[in-house]
């Protein structure tokens, strides 16, 4: 039997798809398990053609997982990025910086093949909470 410490609770934002194979986020104890996000538009149901605005709706949904759980941004240990572009770095690094109050987390931006709903990133991430 596991302890109370390591008991899972399911982080799933209101409005997600009730039919997909995948929880937002899984916390363990202390850690927050992200799982890969894209930057999709509520109004169409896939990524905005505009670079920038899908990739505040990536960080936007990013930052709603961490709350739910209780976490922000500086919490974040490790990251992994997919982008079947990669001349997009410094797009996404931009933004990507403006998250975080101290220290990075260990990183991988990763080229890909194309990604689902047409996006041009999939985040994913774990979260560790300061004490």
């Amino acid at each position: 039997m596991s302890s109370p410490d390591h008991a899972r609770r399911i982080i799933n934002l209101p409005g997600r798809r009730p039919d997909l194979p995948f929880s937002d986020a899984v916390l363990v104890g202390d850690t927050l398990y992200l799982s890969g996000r894209i930057g999709i538009d509520p109004a169409t149901g896939v990524a905005p053609p505009d670079v920038d605005r899908e990739l505040d709706l990536l960080f936007s949904g990013f930052s709603s997982v961490l709350t739910a759980a209780g976490m922000a941004w500086d919490d974040l240990v490790w990251v992994q990025v997919f982008s079947p572009d990669l001349t997009l770095w410094e797009r996404f690094n931009a933004k990507y910086v403006k998250h975080f109050r101290a220290d990075f987390p260990a990183r991988a931006f990763l080229g890909s093949a194309p990604l689902l709903l047409n996006g041009r990133f999939e985040m994913m991430g774990i979260a560790v909470k300061r004490t």
